[in-house]
């Protein structure tokens, strides 16, 4: 990405409190499980991302945009950006709704987890008083496409309000990223496809890759299939305008550019019990990400330090608590050594 007079993230859409618990087994219908402990943590894109690119020491300025509920969850929120100086101007708080919050319960055994989310204050927020033209971000990222109720109403010239939204920060000069939730729907196409027209930076798990592209990228035994993957990112690269496009699994990343290259990273080589929860894994893996296209890194720079970023993130069950310096996360490689590398088939 060539310098611009512009510098910093903007992050907006879904601003979650995680109420995280870890179960010693979910259980079937009826039946009972454990509560083993519990802990409160950030939740939803702009919120996690935002919170690990801080804790990561990121040398440029960092932007919220979204609404919180006017209750004791927002104003934690608040306080957190505060804390963290991250700029708060375009986060508003409303009576007409709860601050969103999410259940998520962890198996111990294996760090699986199942969410149960309240959409509250999320649901409203469609963008408005989101002003570009005030902002000096480099990026602007939005996440979570399909859990931002406002911004599915359809647009008649862009498909979608929330590609109303990214065309108005291209217009205005930003680069523009998006994220999405893992929802179990056929609304992918409808929602995420009008998006990719005014995306610059594409940056999905594979499963949400698939869905949006119309891929298995998932063998029945559960092994990935690196042929489908790629499949999937060029069909992305091919329905939208995306510069990258970016996609996350436990193994590691993918990328691929409008150009044709390709880029493969192995996850690290964690130890049996490190893994205390992989909620927020993936906007780890994001955050690192967006460091090194906001400072124009050579994309494998930037994908090794995604996989790093969320192996940091996998040490603690909240989101973001485990996230620290960047130095100590790219540390991380040195101790755990990285996984042997993907062999993409033919």
């Amino acid at each position: 990405m060539k310098p611009t007079a512009r510098t910093g993230i903007l992050a907006a859409g879904s601003w979650i409190v995680d109420q995280v618990k870890i179960v010693d087994v979910f259980p079937q219908l009826e039946q009972l499980a454990n509560i083993l402990s519990q802990s409160e943590g950030t939740g939803g894109s702009p919120y996690n991302v935002l919170v690990d690119l801080a804790q990561l020491g990121a040398p440029f300025p960092l932007f919220g945009a979204g609404l919180v509920g006017n209750d004791l969850l927002g104003s934690r929120i608040l306080a957190d950006c505060k804390r963290l100086k991250i700029d708060t101007t375009f986060l508003k708080a409303t009576d007409s709704a709860p601050t969103s919050y999410t259940d998520v319960m962890t198996e111990k055994k294996n760090g699986r987890r199942t969410f149960f989310h309240c959409r509250g204050s999320n649901a409203l927020w469609d963008g408005a008083g989101l002003n570009f033209k005030k902002s000096k971000a480099r990026i602007f990222h939005l996440g979570y496409l399909l859990l931002l109720d406002a911004l599915e109403v359809p647009d008649r010239t862009h498909g979608t309000k929330a590609a109303a939204l990214l065309a108005a920060a291209r217009a205005a000069g930003l680069k523009t990223s998006i994220d999405v939730v893992s929802e179990d729907s056929d609304r992918f196409a409808k929602i995420v496809q009008p998006a990719l027209n005014h995306v610059d930076y594409c940056i999905l798990n594979e499963i949400e890759a698939g869905k949006t592209a119309g891929f298995k990228i998932r063998r029945a035994d559960g092994t990935l299939d690196t042929v489908a993957l790629r499949h999937a990112a060029g069909a992305l690269l091919q329905c939208g305008s995306s510069e990258v496009v970016v996609i996350h699994f436990p193994e590691g990343g993918f990328a691929r550019t409008r150009d044709g290259k390709d880029c493969w990273q192995s996850s690290l080589r964690l130890p049996n019990g490190y893994i205390a929860g992989s909620a927020g894994a993936g906007d780890a893996f994001c955050a690192g990400v967006l460091y090194g296209l906001h400072e124009g890194w050579e994309l494998q720079r930037a994908l090794f330090t995604g996989v790093c970023v969320a192996a940091a993130s996998l040490s603690d069950p909240t989101c973001t608590a485990g996230v620290n310096s960047l130095k100590s996360v790219l540390a991380l490689a040195k101790k755990y050594k990285v996984r042997p590398p993907i062999e993409p088939e033919n």
